[in-house]
């Protein structure tokens, strides 16, 4: 397997402790519920880390140094007396950066369309192809997708099988009456998600994200040029998916993730990396073209 291949590579130790997936960080936000015993929601907490963490999510056995660091947060709104909750969703994905202490985020998402129905005690369960709990069917949903993420980091398309396992979250949650499924409802929710990483005509996204990790911040610490001229090749092929499909939700999420660290990473440039990185951001996000201006200035 190419990624585990290249993290044993990268990360060489004298561990062999066989591991899941992920190290995930659970926290569930109840400032706005309104109710003076809490338990229930350290129970819900509970349920996500062990959902996350406990279960196997591939075939592939992973060490203990190579599981992958994320993080969820769930921000609940007052839910009164019922079991039925709203909310919202923050999804985080790092991966650390060969020779570095460095975790560079990979995503970082809040998902707004989120409702589900938590009885407490109940632990959650997902079964492929046959999900019924908008809970578990969310949290599996986002575990594929950053497992599709991740693995694109390190080799090329290597996270294609994981798309397709949201993908099959996605059209498997069709008929359920919570929002976040549904191509009509919105250009940015989790079937685009799926969709923009799943449909042929947008390779250049998976390029993208191996060019600009592996071949990019992977390389900075022996030869920080090398690595600052890939990832200014990885960005010039977003240039080019958004100039061939404009509104790709994936662009949103890659922009989210990595427009501070592209204004970290080019302000060490030089002048005409500079220009051309400038130009490019401004093109791509053009919301925040004065951030991207501090490149110059630097």
């Amino acid at each position: 397997m190419k990624r585990i291949a290249i993290i044993i590579f990268l990360f060489a130790t004298t561990f062999v402790v066989r591991a899941q997936e992920f190290v995930c960080q659970v926290s569930v936000n109840t400032s706005k519920v309104e109710m003076s015993d809490k338990t229930r929601f350290e129970n819900m907490k509970t349920a996500i880390y062990e959902f996350i963490n406990s279960q196997k999510w591939t075939s592939y056995q992973f060490q203990d140094q190579e599981r992958i660091e994320c993080s969820i947060m769930l921000t609940l709104d007052d839910p009164g007396s019922s079991n039925d909750y709203t909310g919202t969703l923050n999804v985080q994905l790092r991966r650390p950066v060969y020779k570095t202490s460095y975790n560079t985020t990979v995503l970082n998402y809040i998902d707004k369309d989120f409702g589900f129905r938590y009885e407490d005690g109940t632990p959650l369960q997902f079964i492929d192809n046959a999900n019924t709990n908008n809970l578990s069917a969310v949290l599996a949903f986002y575990v594929y997708m950053m497992l599709g993420m991740d693995f694109d980091t390190f080799s090329q398309s290597g996270g294609s099988p994981f798309y397709d396992k949201g993908l099959s979250v996605v059209n498997q949650s069709q008929n359920m009456s919570y929002k976040g499924w549904k191509s009509y409802e919105n250009k940015k929710n989790r079937y685009w998600f799926a969709e923009n990483l799943t449909n042929g005509a947008y390779s250049k996204a998976h390029e993208f994200l191996y060019e600009y990790h592996r071949l990019g911040l992977d390389v900075m610490a022996d030869n920080a040029e090398q690595g600052r001229q890939a990832i200014l090749s990885s960005l010039e092929k977003l240039q080019k998916l958004q100039r061939e499909k404009t509104g790709l939700f994936v662009m949103t999420l890659f922009i989210n993730a990595k427009a501070d660290e592209i204004v970290n990473i080019f302000s060490e440039g030089s002048d005409q990396q500079k220009e051309k990185v400038v130009a490019i951001m401004k093109e791509i996000d053009p919301s925040n073209a004065n951030k991207y201006q501090k490149i110059i200035k630097k």
